[in-house]
């Protein structure tokens, strides 16, 4: 009896034209705010990656997995803490001040940008106005990374015949053409690194 392979869908978060157009709006219209983030103390750099790498880890990028990966352990936090973010199960990792924070950033990749209003209430009492907007922006500028990876894995997903529910191949093709130029060479970067530090020759 022969085994035969059984193509799964692609089941990742992706853009569709009108969601990416309505987030790259709304990124330029935050854009001071947005640099803002860089200058606030509350937000250290090892606080910023663990809520990249949250958001990340729920959403599946697998670049934004491996460039944030990469630089919340050059941020300082170990290897094993960066495995158990990525597997959400950081609570015993996090500091007090932090955990609020990444709880949220779980709650809202996990509710697809629609979190408890209460839980949004919460994080401005805990953290402030400027803080928690901080945070908040923080996880909107991520999750833009996610999906934007995983709409290209969505393209590459097709190619290979297993197109995502719902897509649409126009937008993809579109999407594809815009972006190979600089997502080749990230992808092929990726993979030369896995690569190297599979054999222990990290690049």
């Amino acid at each position: 009896m022969k085994n035969s392979t059984i193509r799964t869908s692609f089941n990742k978060r992706i853009f569709t034209a009108g969601l990416l157009l309505n987030d790259i709006g709304f990124m330029l219209c935050h854009i001071t705010t947005l640099l803002g983030v860089f200058r606030d103390r509350a937000i250290t750099k090892p606080f910023f990656e663990k809520i990249m790498t949250i958001t990340t880890a729920v959403n599946g990028c697998v670049y934004c997995a491996w460039f944030h990966t990469r630089q919340a352990m050059l941020s300082g936090i170990s290897e094993q803490e960066v495995m158990n973010l990525m597997n959400l199960q950081f609570q015993a990792d996090v500091s007090p001040w932090e955990l609020p924070a990444l709880l949220y950033a779980q709650h809202f990749a996990e509710t697809n940008r629609h979190p408890d209003p209460d839980m949004t209430a919460g994080l401005y009492a805990l953290y402030g106005e400027k803080t928690a907007r901080h945070i908040i922006l923080i996880v909107r500028m991520i999750f833009f990374g996610n999906l934007y990876g995983n709409t290209w894995d969505a393209v590459i997903s097709r190619f290979q015949g297993r197109p995502a529910p719902g897509s649409n191949i126009i937008f993809e093709m579109v999407f594809f053409f815009l972006n190979a130029l600089f997502m080749v060479p990230v992808m092929l970067k990726m993979r030369r690194n896995r690569k190297a530090t599979a054999t222990g020759k990290e690049t």
